[in-house]
């Protein structure tokens, strides 16, 4: 096994892990050098498919104020939102956003050069920047990654995925091990800061907008390691993902299209979100995706539709020209045709517990974008926070860095020599389907853990995902990255599933039909692993 040492290294090459490398190359004091570590190609995360945009509470948009995007997003966090987080992002984001404009990423702007902002629900004023027109998280990780890729102080390791933490008899992070899907090697991996940057959950379920790679490792990676975790069971499902299965994943219709004025109908034209909330289209993510899924299951079909014949042709091909080019491939006018559209899992509020600058329980290791929760989100994200979340924490992981120790680690005690023993062990494997076991769990997700849960159902699904694991072997070391992703998908899967459980109420995305009523004090859900066992605690 190879052996190496970096001052920090940080684990996924979405957004908040190139930001922050960049970031705390440009800062911090880094004797044994940084490393970025991507499980795939240098730019593929959820990131890149973040279409609608970024919010950006800017000093120039005179309509808008912090004031105004706390009060938004508290409300749509349906009581779990931290005050002091969702105030300090909102307050930090001017500054953050002038940052990357410095870093050459390109918002669009109107013909006097000014930003322009867009609207999308829950939000009441026009604050969300868009590049690209549809294609703003592609625009800012492209100019990232060519940052990133452009900066000799900066290592990258390629189709590499990390598969244990290195934690001390001390409870402190020391390393990381990885491995090599390619060679298929494995290198342990020594440093005084491991950042956590690897994306969501969302291929848990059967239907997501989210890529292959959104398998919930970095979750898996921090329980295993014994990092508290929050609100484990906070799935938030888009209410429009266009209803065709030809991909990896369910192509997004970005909520921008309904801020531009588009309708919710069913298959005779007839709108019906009037029937569910006065917000009607721009109503909370979880409420428009119930009623798309109450409309589909009334009827018995499999989606409704979204009607954008009311926006000009002309401002479609200009400000959804990708939306506009995919719904051409399959045969869709948006000018012209209703969009079939249905709920798909899309974004992860719980994850592991960090604070602003991204520290998690445990000393050494950092959370940073989906992978974590920082308390902005809380039940419910309110749309295109993501972007800014991952910017800020970023941002302030890096400046929390600029003045501590970073030498790497020079002595490593026997609870850690233990732990890499087991990958120079040499092991007989037999193959395994690791698709159809990826299948089947996407299944049990969907069906068990979705959109409406009850007792009954978690249960169900807890049970098959018990049995599911009788199938698959490896409890340690594997063969493959997909059979790692697995491995780490089953334990998530058993996560979210206890949590949705153990919340007796509806709240937010979070909805049981045994439970409708949402409890008086709102309190956040926190999941730890003790000697192999799931421990819960308020």
């Amino acid at each position: 096994m190879k052996y190496s040492k970096y001052s920090t290294v940080v684990i996924g090459s979405g957004i908040a892990g190139l930001y922050a490398a960049l970031k705390i190359e440009q800062q911090a004091n880094l004797p044994d050098g940084l490393l970025l570590i991507t499980k795939s190609k240098l730019g593929e995360s959820n990131s890149r498919y973040a279409q609608g945009g970024m919010v950006g509470v800017l000093k120039e948009n005179l309509k808008d104020s912090t004031e105004s995007h706390i009060s938004d997003t508290l409300k749509a966090g349906a009581g779990l939102s931290e005050l002091n987080t969702v105030k300090f992002i909102s307050e930090n984001s001017d500054k953050v956003i002038k940052d990357l404009l410095n870093f050459g990423v390109e918002f669009d702007r109107n013909e006097k050069g000014e930003l322009t902002f867009t609207l999308e629900a829950a939000h009441s004023v026009n604050r969300v920047l868009h590049a690209g027109g549809d294609a703003t998280g592609r625009m800012i990780e492209q100019a990232l990654c060519r940052k990133v890729s452009s900066n000799k102080n900066i290592e990258i390791y390629e189709q590499t995925v990390a598969v244990e933490l290195l934690i001390n008899s001390e409870k402190d992070c020391r390393g990381v091990v990885v491995f090599n899907d390619i060679t298929k090697e494995y290198e342990t991996i020594y440093a005084p800061a491991i950042i956590l940057a690897t994306g969501g959950i969302g291929q848990l379920y059967k239907y997501t907008t989210n890529p292959s790679g959104a398998t919930g490792d970095g979750i898996a990676l921090a329980y295993n390691a014994g990092a508290v975790m929050q609100d484990l069971e906070f799935v938030q499902f888009h209410p429009t993902a266009l209803a065709f299965d030809d991909e990896e994943n369910r192509f997004l219709i970005s909520e921008a299209v309904r801020g531009e004025g588009a309708k919710l109908v069913d298959a005779d034209g007839i709108e019906f979100m009037q029937n569910y909330d006065s917000r009607k289209e721009l109503a909370p993510r979880d409420i428009v995706t119930r009623a798309n899924y109450n409309e589909m299951k009334k009827n018995n079909t499999n989606n409704v539709f979204l009607n954008a014949t009311c926006i000009p042709k002309d401002k479609i091909e200009k400000r959804f020209p990708n939306i506009s080019k995919k719904c051409k491939e399959h045969g869709i006018d948006m000018a012209q045709d209703f969009i079939p559209v249905a709920p798909a899992a899309h974004y992860y509020m719980g994850g592991v517990k960090t604070d602003i600058e991204g520290r998690t329980s445990i000393n050494g290791l950092f959370a940073i974008g989906e992978v974590s929760s920082t308390g902005l989100h809380g039940g419910n994200r309110l749309a295109s926070n993501s972007l800014l979340e991952c910017v800020v924490c970023a941002y302030e992981v890096a400046n929390y860095l600029k003045t501590a120790y970073l030498n790497a680690p020079k002595q490593i005690d026997e609870t850690i020599k233990a732990e890499i023993d087991t990958y120079t062990v040499t092991e007989d494997f037999r193959p395994i389907d690791v698709t159809a076991l990826k299948n089947e769990l996407k299944d049990i997700m969907w069906n068990h853990t979705g959109i409406l849960r009850d007792e009954k159902t978690l249960k169900e699904g807890l049970d098959k995902l018990e049995r599911l694991s009788s199938k698959f072997p490896r409890t340690g070391k594997c063969q493959t990255k997909a059979e790692y992703e697995f491995k780490n998908m089953l334990t998530v899967a058993k996560l979210i599933t206890m949590s949705a459980l153990n919340r007796k109420e509806s709240r937010g995305a979070h909805y049981r039909l045994d439970y409708l009523q949402t409890n008086e004090e709102s309190e956040h859900s926190y999941t730890t692993k003790y000697e192999g066992e799931i421990c819960f605690a308020k």
